[in-house]
């Protein structure tokens, strides 16, 4: 047999010692995890940990898992939403197929589990929404997905919204650009697909009642034209107004969760034309700007929904103080006041169901019903005592941290 590992290799070093040798479906069970919020899979998927982390590892033909490997590790250096690949491990007795390893994605979750949930469901919408920036993103970085669908996604919590990444990579192919013709190709393949899925869901019952599963589907390509031609639509405008529809143009990516690339001016006979390359990488802006300051690395919505809370902290300490605080002080004030306060206060059998960025998100989002319900300000501490004791117990008990998945396997 032979193994091939990316960096960090030590990272592969505890898996070394499982039994490649024999077919994935007959593993000890003893070795494996149940992960409750998995997908569904055509192929023998097994989830493992090792060194404190997991592990997805899939049962596939070499040939797709070369191809795969190789795609997903050149997805990850580009910054493309898509679960990370560690290696990949071949030529195994009997003609076996090769088993293609990936990490597993903290705190993810399937489209059939968000729908599962007690609380908090994710309408069809919303997660087709999620799907068609995904992708738009690949598109703009010339991957033709070719098996775009719901349960080859999955979904992250983002400060109350979510994030799509992709995670099967067999049938993706990889060009220079994607014609129009291309886009439109696997757009239609998705819609067959999510049609189907959606469908299931409903013969499953958990669909919600008044969701047309085939209107929804159908209105998977109209959303995704709409987005693609906001970011990639090239503008015309006279050259006074070339400040401001410039800044305002490049604001309006920013929003929609695109970094900006190029920015191209040509001055015609017509007026300005304005082409902006749009990057295909996650946007990075908030989170590095949270980590600059804090040392904490969140999801993008995340960052900005911290960030901002840092700066109503910081008019606080000035307000009190009745002079200029610096940025960095407020900063390191804050995370030792009251973000870090938060965390440390999460009850231990509630810890692991959300990040610990999106219990402080919904602990502010509580803080604010609160204190809309008692006309007053309820203050953090009152908030999230009231969201551990009746908000985040709803949260279902199904782990979706690895550390978390790690412990209850060494208890069971």
């Amino acid at each position: 047999m032979r193994f091939l590992f990316r960096p960090p290799a030590a990272e592969a070093t505890g898996l070394l010692s499982l039994p490649w040798s024999e077919p994935l479906a007959e593993w000890d069970p003893e070795l494996l995890l149940e992960v409750p919020q998995r997908g569904i899979s055509r192929h023998v998927v097994r989830f493992v940990a090792s060194g404190g982390q997991v592990f997805a590892l899939k049962e596939i033909n070499e040939r797709l898992a070369r191809h795969e490997y190789r795609l997903l590790a050149e997805f990850e250096e580009e910054g493309l939403p898509t679960v990370s690949v560690l290696g990949i491990c071949v030529d195994r007795p009997d003609d076996q197929e090769a088993i293609l390893v990936t990490r597993y994605l903290e705190y993810s979750m399937s489209y059939r589990w968000l729908f599962s949930r007690p609380r908090g469901a994710h309408s069809a919408d919303q997660l087709l929404d999620t799907m068609v920036e995904l992708l738009v993103r690949l598109h703009l970085a010339g991957v033709f997905w070719g098996d775009c669908s719901l349960s080859n996604t999955l979904f992250r919590l983002d400060a109350g919204a979510l994030t799509a990444y992709l995670v099967d990579a067999e049938t993706v192919a990889r060009h220079r650009t994607l014609s129009a013709g291309q886009r439109a190709y696997d757009v239609d393949l998705a819609r067959e697909r999510v049609g189907a899925e959606l469908l299931d869901l409903q013969f499953g019952e958990l669909l919600p009642e008044g969701i047309d599963p085939i209107a929804v589907a159908d209105s998977l390509a109209p959303r995704y034209e709409a987005l693609w031609n906001e970011v990639t639509h090239e503008e015309v405008f006279s050259s006074h107004e070339q400040n401001w529809r410039v800044a305002e143009r490049l604001q309006r990516l920013n929003d929609l969760g695109f970094d900006v690339g190029e920015v191209e001016l040509v001055t015609d006979g017509d007026g300005v034309r304005l082409r902006v390359e749009t990057r295909v990488s996650e946007p990075g802006q908030h989170r590095r700007e949270l980590f600059r300051l804090t040392g904490l690395e969140v999801q993008e919505r995340q960052a900005r929904r911290l960030l901002n809370d840092i700066r109503a902290f910081r008019a606080h300490l000035e307000r009190t103080s009745g002079g200029t605080v610096p940025e960095s002080f407020a900063a390191h004030r804050w995370l030792t006041e009251v973000y870090q306060l938060v965390v440390d206060a999460i009850p231990p059998d509630l810890a692991g169901r959300l990040a610990p960025a999106e219990v402080f998100h919904e602990v502010l989002e509580h803080r604010w019903f609160l204190s809309e319900q008692a006309q007053r300000d309820v203050g953090t501490a009152e908030a999230a005592g009231s969201y551990f004791r009746n908000v985040l117990p709803q949260t279902p008990k199904e782990v979706t941290t690895p550390s978390v998945i790690v412990g209850l396997a060494r208890e069971g």
